[in-house]
């Protein structure tokens, strides 16, 4: 137990989806793969609920999440959220929705790099969770498309409209969100979405390949980039650089910068600690 967690135990059996720790390298499976992995209220909480304690498995240095089966995430599940949210008051559809955006507020400030694996589709919340990763490695098959319109609400769900013109830029942004209309895997890499684009039968090797390349280098330098890419889309040029100048002033004293010296002199690569 880290002394940083207290009396809380890290939670072992999450029901909602499949969660495994190899090693560095954490992977969430949603696991419907009959109904192309719907997301229900139960695996939005436990997807929230394991983002925050993610920091506090001291030996995960990167998450993978993917989709079992021939999609990724077909978004919410149609009776079992839908159906039911037609049933509720206003209070407890502001409890779902916060909950929502909760798991994409999450993935934006958990410190650990997330990268999502893509075939098949990613639609309405499944492509908004694609978007909230640091990395997402598609491969060809992969489609996506943000629904929400298609059922009569905004497609500003889950911080979508916030993120999204940040990735691929207002005019892109306006017209998924608006129409809801599905691109394939070639014109979502067109449009900045992809990380990188693998046929689908290397997307497991390049998908393990980018996480262990993650899991092995600077945790804290990458860490902290995360963290400046996320709070400073909102600030100021004069109050972002002052942002990075001090992380790299604290940077500077860490263990890894001193072992890059190292290493450079000594004609070997760095053996990174992330401390």
């Amino acid at each position: 137990m880290t002394r940083f967690r207290a009396s809380a135990p890290l939670t072992t059996d999450w029901k909602h989806f499949g969660f495994t720790v190899s090693g560095p390298v954490a992977t969430v499976t949603f696991n419907r793969p009959e109904k192309l992995n719907p997301l229900t209220f139960s695996s939005y909480a436990d997807l929230r609920d394991l983002l925050s304690e993610l920091p506090y498995h001291e030996q995960v240095k990167v998450l993978v999440i993917q989709g079992e089966g021939r999609g990724f995430c077909g978004g919410g599940d149609v009776n079992e959220i839908i159906g039911e949210l037609i049933k509720m008051k206003a209070g407890e559809l502001m409890r779902f929705t916060k909950m929502t955006g909760d798991v994409i507020r999450a993935m934006r400030e958990c410190p650990v790099p997330i990268v999502v694996k893509i075939q098949g589709v990613a639609a309405g919340a499944g492509a908004v969770i694609a978007l909230a990763a640091d990395f997402r490695v598609v491969g060809r098959s992969g489609r996506f498309a943000f629904l929400f319109t298609k059922v009569g609400l905004s497609g500003g769900d889950m911080g979508a409209a916030y993120l999204l013109p940040r990735v691929v830029g207002l005019g892109r942004a306006t017209s998924l969100l608006m129409l809801g209309d599905t691109i394939d895997a070639e014109t979502a890499d067109r449009y900045g979405l992809v990380s990188q684009l693998t046929d689908d039968e290397g997307l497991d090797a390049a998908v393990t390949a980018l996480a262990g390349r993650l899991a092995t280098g600077p945790s804290l330098a990458l860490a902290q980039t995360k963290s400046l890419l996320t709070r400073e889309l909102d600030m100021s040029l004069s109050s972002s650089m002052e942002l990075d100048a001090m992380t790299q002033a604290l940077l500077m004293t860490t263990d890894d910068h001193a072992e890059f010296h190292a290493a450079f002199n000594a004609g070997r690569r760095p053996n990174w600690k992330g401390q």
